[in-house]
């Protein structure tokens, strides 16, 4: 199996994180199980109903099999595919697909290459997969190494669209930002709809009402999404990154850029952050558990590729906070920023009942636009790698 554009997996290897993606992309344009040896016949491509309990998303969308079917590639739907994103069956016949109405199996057998948003269920899709052929989708390899091992045995090309590289050539097949862009927004949606005030500040008859006041730890794509949604929305915001460079970025939003005196550079590769000094950490908790008495609501998106996310809000933290106040931990499917966060559960808990949103599943609860985003990144990963005679 070659698993490509894979930071970290089970083979321990860091291979093609600054990779030259055209050298990548020619690998597998040479690959016997992605292109047909007699360049007459037509690729099929299958993309079937994700099984992920609460998965709504799809891997294409009919906009997107319109385009794939004009580059020459087959498109098998399995029935039911779009439907939970407001995509019905009819639009994909309509765009030119072909519906599979008999069951994933027989989608499988007549497809070359494996559409997918989510990893393939280890006991209940990897043994319909057929030997030889290509999966795209999120693999997550570093935390999925029996699914990786299993796909290995099958002798697949996988390629794991979340360990796509962050360069420039690749921004239009980066799916993580894609969905980290929907998060963002969609977590800042679901903190106003659970805060008890209004977002903007207003001066009326009976009062003046002031603003809410948001703090985003994280500046990455989610965390700007974030920044800029609550901002759109009138409230204060507050941004926090390790990475001085995101400074530019959180202030052109129209919030403020929190420091700690402490110096001490937060860039790691790809544009993600690295972990940080003790004393770094130290000072950076210390400035938290300042700012959760301040705050009326904290959205945090910190993440360490290939590692648990760091505990940056403790539960004195957020015993400390205002009644009613509102925490969003977008980082709660790698075991979350907040101590206090359950994983895939909203609750209210602590002394001020305090409103803890940790769902896994952010994109996903957007589906329309989460598979518009996807489809379009992945039909544009798929026509980079066709011959340019093609894919032009």
């Amino acid at each position: 199996m070659e698993v490509l554009f894979v930071r970290y997996g089970s083979l321990g290897v860091r291979n093609l994180l600054r990779a030259n993606l055209k050298a990548s992309i020619t690998r597998l344009s040479t690959s016997t199980s992605f292109v047909k040896s007699d360049p007459s016949q037509v690729l099929n491509l299958g993309v079937p109903r994700e099984i992920f309990p609460e998965e709504q998303r799809v891997a294409i969308t009919p906009s997107t099999v319109k385009i794939l079917c004009g580059k020459g590639f087959n498109i098998y739907v399995e029935a039911g595919a779009g439907s939970l994103a407001q995509y019905p069956d009819s639009e994909y016949v309509k765009a030119g697909a072909k519906l599979v109405e008999s069951g994933v199996k027989d989608l499988y057998a007549q497809s070359d290459v494996i559409l997918k948003v989510r990893p393939p269920h280890l006991d209940n899709e990897v043994d319909l997969l057929n030997p030889n052929s290509t999966l795209i989708s999120l693999v997550y390899p570093a935390r999925n190494k029996d699914l990786v091992n299993k796909l290995s045995s099958r002798k697949m090309t996988v390629l794991a669209l979340d360990c796509i590289p962050r360069i420039s050539r690749a921004q239009a097949f980066d799916v993580l930002s894609s969905m980290a862009n929907i998060a963002g927004y969609k977590a800042v949606v679901d903190a106003a709809s659970h805060y008890s005030n209004f977002f903007a500040g207003q001066i009326t008859a009976a009062g003046r009402i002031p603003p809410a006041k948001v703090l985003v730890i994280g500046g990455g794509v989610a965390g700007l999404s974030a920044i800029a949604t609550a901002r759109g929305l009138g409230a204060t915001v507050r941004g926090f990154d390790t990475r001085e460079a995101v400074r530019e970025q959180v202030e052109s939003l129209g919030a403020e850029f929190l420091t700690i005196d402490l110096k001490e550079s937060g860039e790691g590769g790809g544009g993600y952050a690295k972990e940080m000094s003790k004393e770094f950490l130290d000072a950076e908790m210390a400035l938290f558990a300042k700012q959760a008495k301040e705050v009326d609501i904290i959205i945090t998106s910190a993440l360490i590729p290939g590692k648990p996310a760091p505990k940056l809000i403790t539960k004195a933290m957020v015993d400390s906070m205002r009644p009613g106040a509102v925490i969003v931990d977008l980082a709660a499917e790698a075991g979350g920023n907040v101590e206090t966060t359950r994983p895939g559960q909203l609750y209210i808990g602590g002394a001020n009942r305090v409103v803890h949103i940790g769902y896994t599943d952010f994109p996903s609860r957007l589906p329309g636009q989460a598979s518009a985003l996807f489809a379009n990144n992945i039909t544009n990963f798929l026509i980079s790698m066709m011959p340019k005679d093609k894919g032009s």
